[in-house]
């Protein structure tokens, strides 16, 4: 229990244990959010983030188990009823790119900023845990709040986490993602696919050797076959797929010689392949290698598709949605609710939790004015502070809510 060293180290007006949570819930985790913010750390190298988590919450008198996965961490919030345990979500890793704010709260650490928002979901985690605290007499079951590293790497911290038994004993689980599209005060929800799934791929086309540009007849001219390998993969979606499911191959990279009149032996070339429904990934696996195999063959060369498998896609169970959006509506009235039309094709690896037990990713705005406004992974990513306290209420709200609907189940 060390706040005088918690203050301190963080610079910050944080409030003490005895101050009662909900009263100066923003004050707290706007705090929090902008710590993190000024000291973000990338995925498993989270080493500072946990520590104050940790801190923060003992300060609070809260027990923390762990660390899992290298720097993940956990408290479950045990009711004074029983009953069911669910868990809840936040990813507390930062991207290695510079901020370009400037805010006094601006990344102080060169080339690493929290531009994606896990600082906003790490402060309004705690912000769960302290409100479910102060309404344990009213809590049926357990709440596991915890946290998680590297959801922005691959491969990610989920399932490190589910390796480490963070799961063990759930029955669902929820997690929230910021939203600079959606004004401040409004929530997004989507029944089914929210996210994609997403997969890296590196296409490696070879020939006999080198050649000279002027004579590409006498060897594979493998810049032309990597090009007619790349325009094959951008026809496939909607054309051996169904094109209402959506699915997008986007090619980022592309390598081969360096002299201008010689033909290189070799080529390659990657990007991502990203799915609404998780099934149609290894279709595309096996048709965009046998493109590439057969179109080299074809010219003289050889090629292979090497994949790297990220997260599956995100899917709500759709039960959650509805009881989420009664909450919501409840508490903050019927326009608080966004139902979002269609899925995004990001990423997001709490989606690996959901092949395991139920569950239901919610979106949070965090839009109040151009500002604010600037879309996930910008170097000028903010967000609206204000969101900060009503998002834990609300999801504090939909956590008790579900251990209370599944008490009362037959």
């Amino acid at each position: 229990m060390a706040s005088s060293h918690l203050v301190a180290s963080t610079s910050l007006d944080l409030p003490t244990p005895d101050v009662r949570i909900p009263q100066n819930l923003s004050t707290l985790l706007t705090g929090i959010r902008r710590h993190l913010h000024m000291n973000p750390e990338i995925g498993f190298q989270e080493y500072e983030t946990s520590r104050f988590i940790r801190e923060i919450l003992e300060m609070h008198g809260l027990r923390v188990h762990g660390p899992l996965a290298g720097t993940g961490l956990y408290v479950d919030i045990e009711g004074a009823h029983p009953g069911r345990h669910i868990g809840y979500r936040a990813d507390i890793d930062a991207l290695p790119t510079p901020d370009a704010k400037t805010v006094p709260y601006a990344s102080r650490r060169e080339g690493v900023a929290h531009l994606c928002g896990h600082d906003a979901h790490t402060a309004v985690a705690i912000g769960v845990a302290l409100l479910l605290d102060a309404q344990r007499d009213a809590l049926h079951g357990t709440v596991r709040v915890f946290f998680q590293p590297n959801e922005e790497g691959i491969p990610s911290g989920a399932p490190a986490m589910i390796e480490a038994g963070v799961l063990d004993g759930l029955d669902a689980v929820y997690a929230i993602h910021v939203d600079s599209s959606l004004e401040s005060g409004r929530f997004g929800l989507l029944a089914g696919p929210i996210t994609s799934a997403a997969s890296q791929f590196t296409t490696t086309v070879r020939g006999p050797g080198s050649g000279h540009s002027a004579r590409p007849h006498e060897t594979t001219d493998t810049v032309w076959v990597a090009t007619q390998i790349a325009t094959a993969f951008y026809q496939l979606a909607g054309r051996i797929s169904d094109a209402r499911d959506n699915t997008v191959i986007t090619i980022c990279r592309f390598r081969g010689g360096e002299a201008f009149n010689v033909i290189p032996a070799e080529v390659e070339f990657g990007g991502t392949l990203r799915c609404t429904r998780n099934e149609d990934r290894p279709f595309f696996f096996r048709r965009m290698q046998e493109i590439a195999r057969q179109t080299a063959a074809l010219y003289g060369g050889t090629a292979e598709v090497v994949f790297s498998e990220g997260a599956p896609a995100v899917v709500n169970d759709p039960l959650l949605v509805q009881r989420a959006a009664r909450v919501i509506q409840d508490t903050l009235g019927p326009e608080a609710v966004y139902w979002i039309p269609r899925p995004s094709m990001g990423t997001e690896d709490f989606a690996h939790y959901l092949t395991h037990v139920p569950g239901l990713l919610i979106r949070v705005g965090t839009a109040a004015g151009p500002e604010t406004s600037y879309p996930l992974h910008d170097s000028l990513f903010d967000l609206d502070e204000a969101a900060l306290a009503p998002a834990a209420q609300v999801l504090s709200r939909i956590l008790m809510n579900h251990l209370a609907q599944a008490a009362d189940a037959p």
